[in-house]
């Protein structure tokens, strides 16, 4: 028996292959969009994959369940509870799936969703590991708030977390403390709000540091869970959806955007051109309504989070290499079916003015200051006494608030989402003031 763990570092996603050796047979837990990876490690075990487990319906990537069951003829197993769409046995608590000396056992485990399930692997009759999917991370707890709406938002998240907190109770810390834990993030998603770096851990370790498992009163975890969590992207309701569907074969999908050598023509009218260039390139010369979103560890996470996913975009890059990649980061959220096409820049006029950074030292009154942060992160260190915070996820919506009288400074933390942020503000019409980004320069301040 081997488990072989794969990792999408943009998304903080951990996916799973459990192999019978004697049989030559594949489980695999919680598939990333391209599942070439899957077919390669099957090809090098010379196995054939027979089941795709979804622990609950992904709201931050999106799976290839479908596809790889339309390639394989794999099984699809899901809770009952997911409603899903696509062809699927109900994989519930009682049901198992057996391959070889290998027996997985469903644990219905709500708190991060009501489909949630958690997967008990049992080797030669003895418990060795659980798939927790967002139920159960290292040093943390999925977050029960990414399924609301402003209709029922307060009821759905306390009566989520209270379900949460009986799950862990009642059906992963029964489970012995030498059994392996294996989550289907680590740190860095948002699904959660302070996960380890540790890529698995084990039930007595979880319940001697994890928060969650500490003893508490049910109104206690509550309040904590509930509270504090980080923001919700704006793709994650799609992304729900797109899962319980099914999503369409990835290198198909992915192949349908075009990416042009020469510049796109008409990229006006509303439409925002995703540049994904590093900010020094962009600020010497963009084009109209572009908003910089660089190609870096998240990319995915504001993408998602600034192009809503009822828009359609350009996608613009300084390479058709640098396109390529990004098409198929955009497609792991399913946003590749939103881009109008794909460009390589190579003549635009737009420029951003450059901060005299000694005169701003010296006049920061006489300038608009926006802190684009996470309101946790202002609320820990506020670097300027007199400035407008407005999260980057809320800009867009917020924009209005901005006083345009004089002169914008935007900063962030380390110059990422300021150069997002101030291009946003810098393509809105009636911004008549000059937007500078303080970009790295902020870690010159506080």
């Amino acid at each position: 028996m081997k488990i072989k763990q794969f990792e999408d570092r943009y998304l903080s996603h951990y996916s799973y292959a459990i192999l019978s050796e004697c049989e030559k047979k594949i489980v695999l837990i919680d598939p990333s969009r391209n599942p070439e990876q899957y077919y390669e490690y099957a090809r090098e075990e010379q196995a054939q994959i027979t089941a795709v487990i979804e622990t609950h319906s992904h709201a931050d990537f999106v799976s290839s369940h479908l596809e790889i069951h339309q390639a394989t003829g794999a099984e699809i197993y899901a809770s009952k509870h997911m409603n899903a769409a696509f062809p699927f046995t109900p994989f519930d608590e009682g049901d198992i799936i057996e391959i070889g000396h290998i027996r997985l056992k469903s644990l219905n485990t709500p708190g991060h969703s009501n489909d949630s399930i958690s997967i008990v692997l049992e080797h030669n009759g003895a418990d060795k590991a659980v798939f927790t999917g967002d139920t159960l991370f290292i040093g943390d707890i999925g977050r029960p708030d990414l399924r609301e709406t402003q209709q029922n938002a307060a009821t759905l998240r306390e009566e989520l977390a209270e379900k949460m907190y009986y799950s862990l109770r009642d059906k992963l810390m029964t489970l012995h403390e030498e059994v392996t834990v294996f989550p289907a993030h680590g740190a860095g998603t948002l699904c959660g709000k302070s996960l380890s770096s540790s890529k698995s851990s084990t039930i007595g370790n979880e319940k001697i540091s994890n928060w969650a498992l500490q003893p508490m009163t049910p109104g206690q975890f509550i309040s904590e869970l509930t509270s504090n969590q980080p923001f919700i992207p704006a793709y994650f309701p799609f992304d729900v959806q797109t899962n319980i569907s099914g999503a369409p074969s990835f290198e198909e999908s992915v192949s349908r955007v075009k990416i042009s050598e020469a510049q796109a023509e008409k990229t006006s009218g509303g439409t925002w051109i995703v540049d994904t260039r590093a900010e020094h390139i962009f600020k010497k010369g963009h084009l109209p309504h572009s908003v910089n979103i660089m190609e870096g560890e998240k990319f995915e996470t504001w993408l998602g989070t600034i192009i809503r996913p009822d828009e359609s975009f350009y996608l613009a890059g300084g390479s058709s290499d640098q396109l390529v990649r990004m098409i198929r980061r955009s497609a792991s959220i399913g946003y590749e079916s939103l881009i109008k096409g794909a460009f390589v820049i190579n003549d635009a006029d737009e420029q951003n003015p450059v901060l005299d950074l000694d005169h701003f030292k010296a006049h920061k009154d006489l300038y608009t200051i926006i802190d684009v942060r996470n309101r946790s992160e202002m609320e820990e260190k506020k670097v300027f006494e007199n400035c407008i915070s407005i999260p980057l996820p809320e800009l867009r919506n917020r924009i209005n608030e901005i006083p345009t009288s004089g002169p914008i400074v935007v900063h962030c933390a380390g110059g990422y989402r300021s150069a997002a942020a101030s291009s946003i503000i810098s393509s809105e019409t009636g911004i008549p003031a000059p937007v500078y980004d303080l970009g790295e320069a902020v870690k010159q301040f506080g």
